[in-house]
């Protein structure tokens, strides 16, 4: 618990406004993702501090991408975490709940839908930390990252490839 704590502080620490140079990313899947339509997307809360600008860009994505997106500043995001069964090691800056799944940190609305199309059988997903050139966290030096998903016990598992160069 003072692991998460400690991480969690870390990783908010790190929150600043991102630099938008529009860069685009490609998803490496392993064939074709089934995608939600826009118009079937159910409504995301995401949970965030008051003064990420990071978040507010991951927020941007997923309208601009579809989504209805109802943002909550909150003082207890640790807390947030920890009830939504997010792993430590999985960690991020925001952490958000659609249709039954926990989304956290900084993943592409792209894998979003994927896995609201796929309904696997995992708790959620997660982007840990925060890659230079995921969505909200976009600039120069992007590199590939991994999406990962993970299950009410803590197990976490590669889910997506994300390459954002």
């Amino acid at each position: 618990m003072r692991y998460l704590a400690i991480l969690s502080a870390a990783v908010l620490a790190a929150c600043g406004a991102p630099d938008n140079d529009g860069a685009s990313q490609a998803i490496a899947d392993g064939g074709a993702t089934q995608q939600v339509a826009a118009a079937d997307l159910p409504p995301i809360v995401v949970y965030k501090t008051a003064t990420c600008g990071c978040c507010n860009g991951w927020i941007d994505h997923l309208r601009e991408a579809g989504f209805t997106v109802e943002a909550r500043d909150t003082r207890e995001l640790v807390a947030v975490k920890r009830d939504a069964g997010v792993p430590t090691q999985m960690s991020s800056c925001h952490t958000a709940l659609v249709d039954g799944y926990v989304v956290e940190g900084h993943v592409p609305a792209d894998v979003v839908k994927r896995l609201l199309a796929e309904r696997p059988d995992v708790a959620g997903i997660a982007t840990p930390g925060m890659p230079i050139g995921s969505p909200g966290m976009e600039g120069a030096g992007a590199k590939p990252y991994s999406v990962h998903s993970f299950d009410r016990t803590g197990n976490t598992a590669v889910y997506a490839e994300v390459d954002p160069r």
